[in-house]
């Protein structure tokens, strides 16, 4: 690969222009998103990509894997007759969770997986895109309609495992000694996030959830109504010297600003790779705080979003101020109503930061919402009235998860260009803290 991340990253979109030979556009579109995995693995080592810092990440030899499993599983076995598998115990080795598509290796354990080789992947990789560009060309009339759905679906799928890749890698090398760089040209910038205001929302009867064209992974479904109250949102995420007031003011040590299992977890050491009471990815050098990123350990930027929060941390923190998370519905209906939809500005992965940034200049707000950080909110991952999964094994995908999980909204700095909107639902564990996961504050109106 010859061409940088935040340039690949530009040309990558996993839904195909509307006027364009839809055929051509799609195979594009593939193209694109795969050769933009490839370019962030590029600055890695073989010995970097063999690595798994814990079970909830993932080697990213695994998921130049897996992500190629899911065409040829999804796509190719069952719409190319013609189709020879590149081996046939791949689909143990890189099946993830998909119960009815058979057994595979334990997830905790992908690691250990020091064969195939990273040259056997790519090669595997090469294979199953040599098959698909066929498959797109020539698939059938009768089944095109299918085949496009699926292409599309897997081309998000890789999109969101090029978010995990970067996270996954940031986790690993930044519980290493030597604290190295991922990339060592990653940009900086010196920004002003300007004083938090709260904007006003209007409440009533609301719509949420994707509706009209376009891609939506379908637990974005069904669009229906909710009634939301009068409320405020801040008018950008809290910052890391907002968060640093906070461990400074002694807030890991409030019992009273924390959840019954947010507060087992503090006395349990918290999540900080370094066992100190803060963020994931802040340490104390001589006195200062730090924090380490994928361009290396940097100065803390207090202008900037903070990030790397578990759920508890992000509730203690908005209770100590004062104030509350926004459900995900309030989020939703705010960005409908000052008109966030465009990716146009945001700081995702092809602006090239790979680290959340406070603007150039303050914002009349809300502003950041696509980008920097995923924000938590209050909700619960459940689903929509009246949602149902897929039918067969990519019924899996989203639907057997809803439940213990919280939403998460937004995007991140390491979310692909092309693949947010505000509808998108994240979710994770409460304490689960290696994604770029902030929060923003909301009040009752």
């Amino acid at each position: 690969m010859t061409s940088s991340p935040a340039g690949a990253a530009r040309a990558a979109t996993a839904s195909p222009a509307s006027d364009e030979d839809p055929r051509a556009a799609l195979g594009a579109a593939y193209g694109a998103v795969r050769a933009m995995t490839e370019a962030l693995a590029a600055p890695l080592s073989a010995e970097d990509q063999q690595v798994q810092s814990m079970a909830d990440a993932s080697p990213t030899k695994w998921h130049l894997g897996h992500v190629t499993w899911f065409f040829e599983t999804f796509l190719l076995t069952p719409h190319d007759p013609a189709y020879a598998p590149f081996h046939p115990r791949f689909g143990y080795v890189f099946n993830s969770y998909y119960e009815s598509i058979g057994p595979r290796h334990a997830r905790p354990a992908r690691g250990l997986l020091t064969r195939p080789p990273l040259a056997t992947v790519l090669a595997y990789r090469a294979h199953v895109d040599a098959a698909m560009a066929r498959l797109i060309a020539s698939a059938p009339s009768r089944v095109w309609d299918a085949v496009a759905a699926l292409v599309t679906l897997g081309c998000h799928h890789e999109q969101q495992h090029q978010e995990l890749l970067l996270t996954d890698v940031k986790h690993a090398l930044g519980g290493q000694p030597l604290e190295p760089a991922y990339r060592d040209d990653l940009p900086r910038r010196d920004g002003d996030a300007g004083a938090m205001v709260f904007h006003e929302v209007a409440g009533g009867e609301r719509e949420i959830g994707r509706a009209g064209s376009g891609f939506a992974f379908d637990n974005e479904t069904p669009s229906h109504r909710v009634l939301v109250g009068d409320f405020r949102l801040a008018s950008r995420p809290v910052t890391n010297g907002e968060f640093l007031d906070f461990i400074e003011d002694g807030g890991y040590a409030a019992p009273t600003l924390w959840l019954a299992d947010g507060w087992a977890w503090v006395e349990a050491g918290g999540g900080n790779l370094e066992g100190e009471m803060a963020p994931l990815y802040w340490r104390r050098r001589d006195g200062e705080w730090r924090e380490f990123t994928l361009g290396g350990p940097r100065p803390l930027d207090r202008a900037a979003p903070v990030s790397h929060l578990a759920y508890y941390e992000a509730d203690a923190h908005a209770r100590w101020a004062g104030k509350r998370l926004p459900t995900e519905a309030e989020w939703e209906v705010a960005a409908r109503d000052h008109g966030i939809g465009a990716e146009d500005g945001a700081n995702l992965m092809a602006a090239g930061f790979l680290q959340p940034m406070a603007p150039a200049a303050p914002s009349p707000g809300p502003a950041q919402m696509l980008g920097d950080v995923w924000e938590w909110t209050a909700s619960p991952y459940a689903p929509y009235p009246g949602f149902r999964p897929a039918a067969g094994a990519v019924g899996e995908y989203n639907g057997k998860f809803m439940v213990n999980q919280m939403v998460l909204r937004g995007g991140s700095c390491a979310t692909p260009p092309g693949h947010i909107r505000p509808s998108y639902r994240n979710f994770f564990y409460p304490h689960q803290n290696w994604q770029f996961t902030g929060l923003r504050l909301a009040e009752d109106g």
